[in-house]
């Protein structure tokens, strides 16, 4: 997998395209590997897509390609790179007040903010993605409040958000810990913030039964409606947790609630990798690069790799920013979890297919197989080396980036 002595049979920056495949969705892209991810690795390979999506793949000489269609190749091919959890689109890359929309201070509960509503499509953080092989994102209101809002998955095209969303509503976004104690009117400590959570998810459960019930004077209350689908399993809580009894407290209030729980950040997650396997919880972890300060102090490259190996459903994501470079590229913070442990195949499957799965969209995206979007990553050698490129990204079929990045 990944070999790093891959013998680059396409060249070394070697991407062709014709002017038309700018354009097209019918589209044959040649690899000298292809890493299918649900399976094995082929060698001098063939990828047809045709309307948008995968319509075969093998051997090169197996494949039949059409007529006058276009075509791409390059040494490595992936799925289009997954990011699980980032603030992209929402937070832009100028560093101003005009440009962060990824948490609102005025109050600590607010799962009625929908991401939908402040993505900017064409911000340049989103082209800057995508030229490394960022095909598909989980993005939305970020870290930093009890509940900062809900959370959506796009694609990384498209000039508006309705051109780029795939699920307008995935998850509603939380945080515990040191990040969202605020002080004054909002939680001081780690009791009021949990009981904060606590008391709005009973406001939930009586507005539920008063809706089910169909009481006399019942009005829609947009807050709680969100709630109410977390209750319900609707929707699922994304809690940023990195403290070991942070994490603990979330695995404690699921339990409770019986909500679909996701945890995020998640840098003592090998203090209780035990509780969070029985708990059947997922895991979106902390870039491998975070700085290890604050809440997130007793972070570990080495994470990534443990987590997996006791199984646990996991996903590597760019996190947020608050400063340059404004948000991490996947791909090289799952290149330092192979360097320190997790299997390089692994660590590919933690931005490709396992993000997929995670996130509940593998049946379009994360795996080159038949019948799923033509989206993947195009690059000169190996992936996790430094000393390679991204030569190209197709989405949908569509060649949208030829920087060599």
């Amino acid at each position: 997998m990944l070999n790093t002595n891959l013998k680059r049979v396409l060249g070394l920056a070697l991407l062709a395209f014709t002017p038309s495949a700018l354009f097209a969705q019918d589209i044959a892209i040649h690899a000298g590997e292809l890493h299918t991810v649900s399976g094995t690795v082929i060698s001098n390979a063939v990828v047809l897509v045709q309307g948008g999506k995968i319509t075969a793949l093998g051997k090169a000489g197996e494949i039949q390609i059409p007529e006058g269609i276009a075509r791409a190749q390059a040494a490595v091919v992936t799925p289009g790179l997954v990011d699980a959890h980032t603030v992209v689109g929402i937070a832009g890359y100028l560093n101003q007040d005009g440009d962060q929309d990824q948490l609102e201070r005025s109050e600590a509960l607010q799962p009625e903010l929908r991401a939908i509503d402040a993505y900017n499509a064409r911000e340049r953080l989103v082209s800057w993605v995508r030229s490394f092989g960022v095909t598909t994102m989980h993005t939305g209101h970020g870290p930093g409040a009890v509940i900062s809002g809900q959370t959506m998955i796009v694609k990384t095209v498209g000039d508006t958000v309705d051109q780029a969303v795939m699920v307008p509503q995935a998850m509603i976004a939380g945080t515990l810990g040191g990040e969202s104690l605020w002080g004054d009117s909002k939680p001081g400590t780690r009791g009021k913030a949990a009981a904060m959570l606590r008391e709005l998810l009973v406001q939930g459960q009586t507005y539920s039964a008063k809706r089910e019930k169909g009481e006399d004077g019942f009005e829609t209350n947009l807050r709680l409606e969100a709630v109410a689908d977390l209750l319900q399993g609707k929707t699922p809580l994304l809690l940023t947790c990195n403290r070991h009894q942070d994490i603990a407290t979330a695995l404690r209030i699921a339990r409770e609630f019986k909500l679909r729980l996701v945890l995020d950040g998640a840098a003592d997650a090998h203090l209780l990798i035990d509780q969070i396997k029985a708990a059947g919880v997922p895991v979106v972890l902390h870039p491998s690069m975070r700085r290890a300060q604050g809440d997130a102090e007793n972070l570990s490259m080495e994470t990534a790799g443990r987590l997996d190996a006791a199984g646990i459903p996991i996903a590597i994501q760019s996190g947020f920013e608050s400063y340059v470079p404004k948000t991490r590229v996947i791909l090289f913070e799952a290149a330092i979890a192979a360097a320190h442990g997790m299997p390089r195949d692994r660590a590919l499957r933690s931005i490709t297919l396992g993000a997929a799965e995670l996130l509940g969209i593998a049946e379009r995206v994360g795996s080159i197989d038949v019948g799923k979007d033509g989206d993947f990553a195009l690059y000169d050698g190996d992936p996790f080396e430094y000393t390679s490129h991204c030569v190209g990204t197709i989405i949908d079929g569509k060649l949208v980036s030829t920087k060599e990045r």
